[in-house]
């Protein structure tokens, strides 16, 4: 049975059509923006990325992605090494986090939740602060996607 600090879990009611919010999610340039990270190819499942940061402080570091499932204008998700910030590290033998986004029509838009699982399977020397890192950068991307949506067509 998974700790309760195995899974962040957030939620947010986006003012904007299922399909807008879709977009932003499953176009990797759109993904890109509102998140900080520039992508190189599309979206699709079984793809293996690497996104590099973007946000300032932080240009150029790298990140994999490997895409799981596409169910549009329902469901994004993706798996990474959650919170692999040192350069100087190999994460590649470390198990991956799961990251889901599922989008439901509620009556004041679009309620999107994304949920970050599987944190009991990394190294016990570095779960910790990987789960706090990513529980605060969560919030964060949701307020960064809300304003990614609400600014374009």
């Amino acid at each position: 049975m998974p700790s309760q600090t195995d899974r962040i879990e957030k939620k947010i009611v986006l003012r904007t059509p299922r399909g807008r919010v879709w977009r932003a999610l499953s176009d990797a340039g759109e993904f890109g923006a509102w998140f900080g990270a520039a992508f190189k190819g599309e979206f699709k499942p079984g793809a293996r990325m690497q996104g590099t940061i973007t946000v300032k402080g932080h240009e150029g570091m790298k990140f994999d992605i490997t895409v799981d499932r596409m169910e549009p204008e329902r469901l994004f998700s993706f798996r990474w090494h959650p919170y692999a910030v040192d350069a100087k590290v190999d994460y590649s033998n470390e198990p991956t986090t799961l990251i889901v986004f599922e989008l439901k029509d509620v009556p004041e838009g679009t309620l999107l939740t994304v949920v970050e699982s599987g944190f009991d399977g990394i190294p016990a020397a570095r779960r910790a602060e990987a789960f706090r890192m990513n529980e605060q950068g969560w919030a964060m991307q949701l307020k960064n996607i809300e304003r990614h949506v609400a600014g374009a067509p």
